[in-house]
């Protein structure tokens, strides 16, 4: 991302975003996203970490539209989309789109790739017949497949060309923003590789704005320009990609990079190991959610829910023992 882009601000903006779950058959509800607030800003790829669980996919399922926040607001070049409904909705899906973690249930495999690719465009009534026929050629040669391939069904492709169909179709109506949904999890580690400069090609040719969904943090590394990290459905730093794998502030960040392999023999990364499991979202910690497995917690810390600041230029965390922590809270009173 240059800085002209940067400057030109948010294209996204998520403020206070809350998605509970009803439990049938009782009270409870499933805190998945509880009170996130984030932007992405135009032309950048923010990613967006965390373990299974923690709320990922449901944010990026939340800013599409694909289901209906409990709370907070959601802004698409500073228009307010939490509550489209109808035409509304439907013109709002050209702009942003979707690209599914699992290339094999997320296309119909009823449908050839010529119909897959261009049911968007028939949605949308863009072009004549043959005007879409040239469309779906174009996208499949710009995904890296043979246009020819059109008349063929998915169970004849490999995942990654499968991934490579849905890359396709999220691209056919030219949308700005892309929810890339663990894109890659599913892949091989080599096919993986592939995909990812694929995205980043795509992203150069048509301007596109990324967040990037993932549990896979050296993938998360190469492809972002910011980081930000979720625990239990709550974000708990955000920061530009090297400042986060350089100087983490946040011990849960700590933990996960703590985690990645270093691809050489004879160096050795200190392990941070989490004990416990991660508590449930039905009823989750009081104060902060990260206490029960963190390593410095004190008294304070499950009393007070600490809020997401801004401890360095750009670099927000949530935690009161983190550094200058203390400071950005004296500044405020």
């Amino acid at each position: 991302m240059t800085q002209a882009q940067a400057a030109t601000g948010p294209l996204v903006q998520i403020r206070g975003l809350t998605k509970h779950f009803p439990i049938a058959g009782s009270d409870d509800v499933v805190r998945a996203v509880d009170g996130v607030s984030f932007d992405v800003r135009k032309g950048e790829t923010l990613g967006l970490v965390g373990e299974s669980g923690c709320g990922k996919t449901t944010v990026g399922r939340c800013i599409v539209r694909l289901i209906d926040a409990t709370a907070g607001k959601i802004a698409f070049e500073g228009t307010d989309i939490t509550g489209l409904r109808g035409e509304g909705l439907r013109s709002l899906r050209r702009e942003m789109q979707i690209i599914f973690q699992d290339p094999y249930s997320s296309l119909n495999p009823r449908l050839s790739i010529r119909s897959i690719i261009s049911e968007p465009l028939d949605i949308h009534k863009i072009g004549t017949r043959s005007e879409r026929r040239e469309m779906v050629a174009d996208l499949l040669k710009r995904v890296g497949l043979d246009p020819k391939y059109a008349d063929r069904y998915p169970h004849e492709f490999s995942g990654g060309q499968r991934q490579r169909i849905g890359i396709a179709r999220a691209l056919a109506l030219k949308p700005k923003f892309i929810v890339c949904d663990e894109p890659v999890s599913a892949l091989d580690v080599s096919v993986q590789a592939q995909v990812i400069n694929l995205l980043e090609e795509l992203q150069d040719e048509f301007g596109l704005t990324y967040l990037f969904i993932s549990h896979g943090l050296a993938v998360v590394e190469h492809i972002s320009d910011r980081v930000a990290v979720m625990y239990l459905g709550k974000i708990v730093e955000i920061c530009p990609s090297e400042e986060l794998y350089r100087d983490p502030l946040h011990p849960y960040t700590q933990a996960l990079l703590s985690a990645i392999p270093i691809p050489d023999p004879t160096q050795k990364r200190e392990r941070i190991v989490l004990h416990g499991d991660v508590p449930t979202p039905v009823d989750p910690p009081s104060g902060c959610r990260f206490r029960t497995r963190c390593q410095f917690a004190i008294d304070e810390c499950s009393s007070t829910m600490p809020e997401l600041r801004e401890l360095r230029p750009g670099h927000f965390a949530a935690c009161i023992r983190a550094e200058g922590y203390d400071s950005a809270v004296k500044a405020d009173a």
